[in-house]
């Protein structure tokens, strides 16, 4: 139930949370918390995760459970425990002592939620069986988070505005969970030179994040092709040549998550070629992390990531032409396609579930300009903001093979000599960084990014 984890600075945290919530929105609020799915029948579940909604204003993963919010104060709608629970589960704390762990104004069971539905405004959550139960208390049919309208569009947009910047609470849970993903890492790096398979790396990685009493932020992607953006399988046996790409990230107890990718070679020896290409990934993200600070596009930033990714390329022979010509026509994007990054915080893609309510500023849409369509955050940045800066290089089969985006470009690719790079299907090195007031700080900062350092982490 993790009611130990009610800290007096997180429940002043969270009654100010409230507070600014009740201060920007003169309506009562609703939020769900969500249920386990079943896998298969009823009584085997997968792992629970509560709605991050309710996680920002509750503190803790209650499971099945409704908070009431207005003018600052919460009401909170659970049922006690049953003796079967206890049987099953062990004790747990009946709603009293949830509530006053909470801070709650009152505490009611469920039943009572029809009460406190009038003119109530909510988030429809992920999990289908809560947001049926959703639609029946409120009396009215919720669509995807993306057809938001009315009061829950207003909701929506308060909710943003305080979820984009972070309060001190949230940003030392996060800082917590970027420094077990550091140590996740480098177990990742020690393990490598013995494995036999990705499997082998994932499970070394994940027992650091076992032991530290937390779990991934989302499926770990360890993998030899890193061609594939979310490759999500481990079976294949590890090469002396392989490069590997290690996407992992650790979610605090309360759900803050981190989010970091290194990329390494198997053998602890960088290829001529992988070192190449390895160097204007890390070009990009160093020059990227410099601009961070607040007022700053983020779009600009993406750009930054474009620009020198193509001029890297054409400095080792790939690509042909001018820098901007090439970043104008998005020859970047045939091996840079998606964006430099996304907002970070209760969710590894923060508040997505908004579509990109969160990510783009009143009044932007997203493109669908080749090398544009999957930028995920196109505002201004501020201080308290945590984003990731993520460039990276891929040879896609699926975009190079394509025998329209081979003759669009025919004239920007040196096929010839990217051939000669073969053995680097995927490299991308990602980083999690707060903006302040002076400029940045970065919270994975103590992960090595630099080749040499990297190789040698390999040798230990």
């Amino acid at each position: 139930m993790l009611l130990n984890s009610y800290t007096t600075e997180l429940v002043a945290t969270l009654a100010q949370r409230r507070q600014k919530l009740g201060d920007r929105l003169n309506r009562p609020v609703l939020l769900w918390s969500g249920s386990a799915p079943p896998r298969n029948f009823p009584a085997n579940r997968h792992p629970f995760r509560a709605s991050s909604h309710f996680l920002y204003f509750a503190g803790v993963p209650l499971q099945e459970a409704v908070i009431h919010l207005h003018c600052g104060q919460l009401t909170l709608f659970v049922e006690d425990a049953t003796p079967a629970d206890a049987l099953w589960h062990g004790p747990s704390p009946q709603r009293s002592d949830i509530a006053n762990c909470l801070g709650a104004a009152a505490a009611y069971p469920l039943a009572e939620l029809h009460q406190f539905a009038r003119d109530a405004v909510t988030i429809p959550v992920q999990n289908p069986t809560a947001r049926q139960h959703q639609s029946q208390v409120l009396g009215r049919p919720l669509d995807e988070a993306n057809a938001l309208e009315g009061g829950d569009l207003e909701l929506a947009e308060v909710l943003v505005e305080l979820r984009l910047v972070q309060d001190n609470w949230a940003i030392a849970a996060m800082q917590q969970a970027a420094d077990v993903t550091v140590k996740a890492h480098l177990a990742g790096m020690a393990r490598t030179r013995q494995a036999k398979t990705e499997a082998e790396v994932r499970a070394a990685m994940e027992m650091e994040m076992m032991a530290a009493q937390m779990e991934p932020a989302y499926q770990s992607i360890v993998t030899t092709r890193g061609e594939i953006l979310h490759s999500q399988t481990y079976h294949r046996v590890l090469n002396a040549g392989d490069l590997l790409l290690v996407d992992v990230g650790a979610e605090h107890p309360l759900g803050w998550a981190a989010d970091v990718t290194r990329t390494w070679p198997v053998s602890g020896q960088w290829s001529a070629t992988q070192r190449a290409i390895y160097e204007i990934v890390l070009a990009a993200r160093d020059v990227c992390i410099a601009a961070v600070r607040p007022g700053v596009e983020y779009r600009d930033i993406h750009l930054m990531a474009a620009k020198t990714i193509a001029e890297g390329l054409v400095d080792v022979g790939i690509l042909r032409g001018s820098t901007a010509t090439l970043v104008e026509r998005a020859a970047h994007a045939l091996f840079f396609p998606h964006g430099i990054g996304h907002l970070l915080g209760l969710d590894v893609h923060d508040m997505e579930d908004l579509g990109d309510l969160a990510g783009y500023a009143p009044g932007r849409v997203r493109s669908r300009e080749y090398g544009m369509q999957y930028l995920r955050l196109n505002r201004p940045l501020q201080a308290g903001t945590v984003v990731t800066i993520e460039p990276g290089f891929y040879q896609v089969p699926g975009i190079l093979d394509d025998r329209e985006c081979r003759d669009a470009f025919a004239d920007c690719v040196n096929w010839e000599r990217l051939a000669d790079f073969e053995d680097v299907r995927g490299i991308r090195i990602e980083d999690d960084v707060l903006v302040t007031e002076a400029g940045c700080r970065v919270l994975t900062a103590a992960l090595p990014t630099r080749a040499d350092e990297v190789a040698e982490r390999l040798r230990v």
